[in-house]
């Protein structure tokens, strides 16, 4: 398997597209590749198996909980970022958007292609702009206040995951025709990530519940008594 550094991606994809939309589609690539991380790490913790849930209840709840929260509203946020629109505000800011790929692809048949799959995905993406909007980079009063009004999106890791695919479908089609390639953002794990977090609090766990009942039974060893300075 060839692997190429980002900058050495960017020249091979400005080269098949040309700068502007190689430019854009490198930029793009990376982040959909950045929340597919962040969404890895927090399945791995969160909604992979009980066990570990009950793992992390044992350990730190509290922490774990928050971490929870802050993975989960930032997974939306990003995606909310990427299907924003092209220009926004009165000054025409640019954002790093899908919505910016169609006008800058010269053959009709893709840019109608992806036009669509553009439009597919700001649809399966609008509950991650309503978070957003309303909860993560602002804070609506009526539903701080827990007041009448409307309710927040429906959100899920289904649609999360549902979310994404719509993300990379948008990406392959334009890498699909310029390069004959695709990507699986899916795909492969962190290396000293949310897993490896697992195992040693795994470990530590049954070190510090095999310490509690030495001190319970009355049999305690040395280093019981020891607590080292982190």
């Amino acid at each position: 398997m060839t692997s190429h550094t980002a900058d050495e991606a960017k020249a091979a994809n400005i080269a098949a597209m040309g700068e502007p939309l190689g430019a854009l589609y490198s930029a793009l690539w990376q982040s959909v590749a950045v929340v597919h991380v962040y969404w890895k790490e927090y399945v791995e913790l969160f909604g992979s198996k009980p066990e570990r849930i009950d793992l992390l209840n044992r350990a730190a709840p509290a922490f774990f909980h928050m971490l929870q929260d802050e993975l989960w509203e930032l997974t939306l946020l990003r995606i909310s970022r990427l299907t924003d629109p092209a220009k926004t505000g009165r000054a025409g800011r640019q954002n790093l958007s899908i919505q910016a790929l169609p006008p800058l692809i010269g053959d009709a048949k893709l840019k109608a292609r992806v036009t669509q799959l553009v439009a597919d995905a700001v649809s399966e993406t609008a509950f991650c702009r309503d978070w957003r909007n309303r909860r993560i980079a602002h804070s609506d009063l009526l539903l701080a206040l827990e007041q009448p009004t409307t309710q927040l999106a429906d959100a899920s890791r289904l649609k999360v995951k549902t979310a994404l695919l719509s993300l990379t479908a948008v990406l392959n089609a334009v890498a699909g025709h310029y390069m004959d390639s695709e990507s699986r953002f899916d795909l492969g794990g962190r290396i000293n990530g949310a897993v490896t977090l697992l195992y040693v609090l795994n470990e530590g766990m049954k070190v510090g519940e095999a310490r509690e009942k030495r001190l319970e039974e009355g049999k305690p060893i040395p280093r019981d008594f020891r607590r080292e300075h982190i």
